[in-house]
C-alpha cells in the first residue's frame, strides 16, 4: 500500500507538471518540483535533530514511571474495565499490562515507541487465538483502539508546531484532546456493537459514564468562554499537564528510590535507537509530497473540491487541511508530511494548519496498523477490524472539523 501510495505522488506530479508545462505554458514547473526535492529534504533533516531529542526525553521519563511501578498501577485501575472489555482475556495475562502500556505512550504522544509495544501485545493475545489466521475479538478492539488514537497529551505535535515556528505550541491540546476523545469513543461504541459487549455492565459503565459526563462538562464550560480565552486555556492545560507528567513520574520514582538518572539514561537510549531508523521514511514522503505540491497537483484538488463546497454555500477553509486527513488512514508519514508542509504553505497558525495538526493528532494510520499489528503474527482474516476503525477515523476528522470551527473559527 505505502508503496504504491509512495509512486503514486511522482507519477501524478510528473503529469501534473506536463500538463502545467504543455497546456499552460509554464516552464519553469519542473525547476520548482527540483527545487523542492531539495528543500524538502533539507527540512527532513532539521525535523529529525527535533524527533532525536524528543523521543529520547519521553522514553527516558516513561522508563522512570515503568520502573516507579506507575504503569503497573495503571494496569491494575485498567484491568477490571479491560477484563469485561476483553472477556476472552484471562485476568492477570500478561496482554493486560502490555496494553495499558501501549495505550500509555500513546496517549502521551509517542506513537511511534508505542508500536514496538503494541507488537508485544498483539503477540501476547496471540497465545491466546485458537484460530491463529482469524482476529480474536479482543485483538480487533485493541487495534480499533490502537487505530482511533487515543493520544491525550500530543507532544510531537507540539514539537513539530514549535519547529515550524508558532507562538504557542500549545495552542492545539484541546481541539485534538476533544477530537480523540470523539474517535476513542465511536471506536469503541462501534466494536461493543459488533461484539454485543456488556457496555451496561457497572464497571464498564463508572468508567465510560464518567468519562462522557466529565467531558460533558467540560464542554459545557468552554461554552461560557471566549474564543480568546480558549486558547488561553488550551495552552495553559496543554503545557501544565505536560510538566505535571514529568513532576509526577520523578517524584514517584525518587520516593520509589529508582535511581532516576540511570533510569532516564536506559530509556532515552531506547528512543535514540527509534528515532534513527524515522530518517529515511521522513525524506521519502517529505519530498514526494513538495513535488506534489510544487507541480500543482494538490492545488487542483483542492480547488476542485472547494468548487464543491462553494456550490452548496459551505465555509471552504477547511478543505485545506484535508489532504492530511485523506491520507493519514494510509500512511502517518505522509500524512506527517502534508501537515508541515500545509504549516510552511499557509503559516503555522492559519486555520489550515491548526486543522491539519488537529487530525493528524486525532486520527491514525488505520491501515498501516492493521498491516503491521496483525501481520506481525500472521493473521489473514481481520473480520470487522477495518470497518470499525475507518468509522472511529471518520468521527476523528468530522469532530477535528468542528472543534476547529468552535475553537479558530
Amino acid at each position: 500500500m505505502l508503496n504504491t501510495l509512495w509512486l503514486a505522488f511522482f507519477v501524478i506530479a510528473a503529469l501534473s507538471g506536463l500538463h502545467q508545462w504543455l497546456f499552460l505554458h509554464d516552464p519553469e514547473v519542473f525547476t520548482r518540483i527540483v527545487h523542492s526535492l531539495f528543500e524538502m529534504a533539507e527540512l527532513s533533516v532539521k525535523l529529525m535533530v527535533l524527533l532525536f531529542g524528543l523521543l529520547t526525553l519521553w522514553l527516558g521519563f516513561l522508563r522512570i514511571a515503568e520502573k516507579a511501578g506507575l504503569i503497573n498501577l495503571l494496569s491494575r485501575m485498567l484491568g477490571p474495565v479491560f477484563r469485561r472489555l476483553m472477556p476472552g482475556v484471562p485476568e492477570g495475562h500478561p496482554a493486560l499490562g502490555l496494553i495499558t502500556l501501549n495505550f500509555a505512550a500513546n496517549a502521551l504522544g509517542l506513537d511511534n515507541a508505542a508500536t514496538p509495544i503494541g507488537l508485544r501485545a498483539m503477540r501476547a493475545l496471540q497465545t491466546l487465538n485458537p484460530d491463529p489466521k482469524t482476529a480474536t475479538n479482543a485483538q480487533i478492539l485493541f487495534l480499533v483502539l490502537n487505530s482511533s488514537s487515543l493520544t491525550l497529551l500530543p507532544v510531537t505535535i507540539f514539537m513539530y508546531r514549535a519547529q515550524q515556528g508558532a507562538a504557542d505550541p500549545a495552542m492545539v491540546f484541546l481541539p485534538i484532546l476533544l477530537a480523540t476523545t470523539a474517535s476513542s469513543l465511536t471506536g469503541l461504541l462501534v466494536v461493543a456493537a459488533v461484539q454485543r459487549l456488556k457496555l451496561y455492565d457497572p464497571v464498564v459503565m463508572a468508567w465510560l459514564g464518567g468519562l462522557i459526563v466529565a467531558l460533558a462538562a467540560f464542554m459545557a464550560f468552554l461554552t461560557t468562554l471566549t474564543s480568546s480565552a480558549i486558547s488561553a486555556l488550551s495552552s495553559l492545560m496543554g503545557n501544565l499537564t505536560l510538566f505535571g507528567i514529568i513532576l509526577i513520574f520523578l517524584i514517584v520514582g525518587a520516593w520509589k528510590k529508582i535511581p532516576v538518572y540511570d533510569s532516564f539514561i536506559e530509556g532515552a537510549k531506547e528512543g535514540f535507537d527509534i528515532a534513527k531508523d524515522l530518517l529515511p521514511y521522513l525524506v521519502a514522503m517529505l519530498c514526494a509530497i513538495g513535488a506534489l505540491r510544487a507541480s500543482g497537483a494538490l492545488d487542483a484538488l483542492l480547488d476542485a473540491i472547494r468548487w464543491l463546497a462553494t456550490s452548496v454555500h459551505m465555509d471552504t477553509r477547511f478543505i485545506d487541511a484535508l489532504p492530511t486527513a485523506l491520507v493519514k488512514p494510509f500512511s502517518g508519514s505522509a500524512a506527517r508530511a502534508l501537515m508541515i508542509e500545509t504549516m510552511q504553505h499557509y503559516g503555522v497558525d492559519s486555520f489550515p494548519a491548526l486543522l491539519s495538526a488537529t487530525v493528524q493528532g486525532s486520527t491514525e494510520t488505520t491501515f498501516y496498523v492493521l498491516a503491521v499489528y496483525f501481520g506481525a503474527v500472521g493473521i489473514q482474516r481481520t473480520r470487522h477490524a477495518v470497518s470499525c476503525a475507518l468509522t472511529a477515523d471518520i468521527a476523528g476528522v468530522l469532530a477535528s472539523i468542528g472543534v476547529c470551527y468552535w475553537f479558530f473559527g
